[in-house]
């Protein structure tokens, strides 16, 4: 049973095939292909195609030979060339070049140069507040430190 099974399945499907073509072969007939097509219209536009230009190759055909490009005329550097050899004639003074715009910078350098303004007010309050504490304690000791105190208030920085 499996067997007749099979074998109808298999004529089924040979029959489906046989349509298959048929219809296919219908088609083309109605329709043609592009291939068939343009065999059979004469084509009424002609295709423009691009000119080649030769750069590099010469053509041997005397047809193309207008397509060949003239051949790149190399600039004029005459005056670069003098301007660059006067140039090195000149002599470079030492004296003039600073040495320290050569070197290498430290990778904090500019951290510093923010900071430096900050640190020399600084610097000044530091050395009033040790002036100040001096003050103090010659006040507590006795009154003959107080000509060295004298001179000390007069060397203080004034605070801006």
């Amino acid at each position: 049973m499996v067997i007749l099974d099979t074998m109808e399945s298999i004529g089924n499907l040979e029959e489906q095939a046989l349509k298959r073509k048929e219809r296919l072969k219908n088609l083309k007939r109605k329709h043609p292909s592009d291939e068939n097509a343009s065999l059979s219209v004469p084509q009424t536009e002609a295709v423009v195609l691009p000119k080649p230009k030769f750069r590099s190759y010469k053509p041997q055909d005397e047809t193309l030979q207008d397509s060949k490009l003239d051949d790149a005329q190399p600039a004029v550097v005459d005056h670069e060339v003098k301007d660059l050899l006067e140039a090195g004639k000149e002599k470079v003074v030492l004296q003039d070049l600073d040495i320290s715009s050569l070197a290498p910078r430290k990778p904090d350098w500019d951290l510093k140069r923010d900071v430096a303004k900050k640190l020399e007010k600084l610097e000044r309050r530091t050395q009033k507040a040790i002036a100040e504490l001096i003050w103090e304690r010659l006040k507590q000791g006795s009154e003959d430190n107080l000509g060295a105190m004298v001179t000390m208030s007069n060397k203080l920085p004034d605070d801006d």
